[in-house]
């Protein structure tokens, strides 16, 4: 039979192996990171943030190897902050602000609403000679969908001018800023969006463009967190990493 000192050598060797099995999910955890991210950031900023971080290049072959892993859920800025909020992802990007408690907002991104409309003789004058809004209220307007931060902030800058979305003659509700743009193309209506969303089509002319906020103000993009638990080292990295690319003042976001 074993001897004593084999048993305690067997215990000692599980023991370790427990220790290294847990050391290892420890560490594999550190490498994941969770974000929900609403339509803007995941479509428009999301891709180089994560190309940036998650990738290093290897000194060897100059071969990229993943650095960390990333599980991306897509869904308003409504529902982003709410998973946030309940601790079920590590980080958002949201494109507004819902007070919460234990939420952590850190606004990285000045995004301008622009309404934009098809390039036609009829649109190109109102370009040319309206000074405010309230043409808005002839229009077909396509809207984003109820949770939508582009959708809430809309909301705001209106009610600031006074106008209500009871004026307005809402033809669509659409969720995706690409479905959105092609409607507007193909003349089912204008429409309000992130000039992210739509800065190559009005480049290249095919949509005409008019500044929404009256004031010159936009709406931020936001990376936010909850503020009661400790990120993760890849979240952490991740915050770090829009601190770097936009430039913001460390001492302003503790």
């Amino acid at each position: 039979g074993k001897t004593l000192y084999q048993y305690a050598r067997q215990m000692i060797e599980l023991e370790q192996e427990i220790q290294s099995m847990f050391s290892k999910a420890a560490e594999q955890k550190e490498r994941c990171i969770t974000i929900a991210t609403s339509t803007i950031p995941a479509q428009y900023i999301l891709p180089d943030i994560l190309e940036a971080g998650v990738y290093s290049l290897k000194i060897e072959g100059r071969m990229k190897s993943p650095r960390y892993t990333a599980g991306i859920v897509e869904s308003d800025s409504s529902t982003v902050i709410e998973q946030v909020a309940s601790h079920l992802v590590d980080i958002g990007f949201s494109g507004t602000v819902i007070e919460k408690a234990n939420c952590k907002y850190i606004p990285f991104y000045q995004d301008d609403l622009v309404v934009i409309m098809p390039n036609t003789k009829e649109y190109q004058k109102i370009v040319k000679e309206q000074k405010d809004l309230k043409w808005l209220e002839g229009e077909h307007l396509i809207m984003r969908e109820e949770g939508s931060g582009t959708r809430k902030e809309t909301e705001k800058q209106l009610k600031k001018m006074g106008i209500s979305l009871d004026d307005l003659n809402i033809v669509a509700t659409i969720e995706n800023p690409e479905a959105v743009k092609r409607s507007v193309k193909s003349g089912l209506g204008i429409t309000i969006i992130s000039r992210l969303a739509a800065a190559d089509e009005i480049q290249s002319g095919e949509v005409l463009e008019f500044p929404f906020s009256q004031d010159g103000s936009g709406r931020n993009l936001n990376l936010v967190y909850n503020k009661n638990y400790k990120l993760p080292a890849a979240a952490e990295h991740v915050r770090e990493l829009i601190i770097e690319k936009y430039e913001l003042q460390k001492q302003s976001l503790q």
